[in-house]
């Protein structure tokens, strides 16, 4: 009997010890995390001024396309409101060469093609997955999201780091709404 009651108090005592914490992050949250710290800069970038069509899991963006989930709604929310659109990304990788890249002979080829947008075209894409990432900010006018990105052509997956601001949103703003009234601020890929 007291070998009985010793084991179930020696259980009870430490099973908060091998119990999981709340409000521990993953390591590839804790990554995300580290990321804003370090490499966050935040910047205004347009929304998409020419014109915009939608159908059942596409959006076209004037003769660019990007493919969602039709059962995602916020996705299609971000891509129907221009807040993402193909040009924006393509824009942003071209940069992200430019200024990433030390190879001089890469930089004076990329110079002398007509058009040297067109090695980082993003056009028939596909944006999935999008989780937000409640952990990385408390502020309720900021919301940052992970997308993945699918492009086919060459058979890779990237995923988006990017974050919302709306200046008027408060605690109990739906998410919709929000998208709606806000702009993006930033815009990073990660591993």
């Amino acid at each position: 009997m007291k070998l009985l009651l010793s084991l179930g108090l020696c259980l009870s005592l430490s099973s908060p010890a091998f119990s999981q914490k709340k409000g521990t992050l993953n390591a590839k949250d804790q990554a995300i995390v580290e990321h804003f710290k370090t490499e966050y800069k935040k910047k205004n970038y347009k929304r998409f001024e020419g014109k915009i069509t939608a159908k059942d899991i596409q959006v076209q963006f004037d003769n660019k396309i990007i493919y969602y989930d039709k059962s995602d709604k916020v996705i299609a929310s971000l891509l129907k409101e221009g807040l993402i659109y193909p040009q924006l990304l393509t824009d942003y990788q071209m940069e992200k060469f430019l200024d990433e890249t030390t190879d001089k002979t890469q930089k004076r080829f990329l110079k002398l093609q007509k058009d040297p947008r067109a090695s980082f075209d993003v056009n028939n894409v596909k944006l999935s997955n999008i989780k937000e990432l409640t952990f990385t900010s408390s502020n309720p006018k900021a919301k940052r999201f992970k997308i993945t990105f699918k492009d086919n052509r060459i058979n890779s997956t990237i995923y988006y780091l990017i974050e919302l601001t709306n200046k008027n949103a408060k605690e109990n703003t739906s998410l919709d709404e929000f998208i709606k009234g806000s702009s993006l601020t930033y815009l990073d890929q990660t591993e």
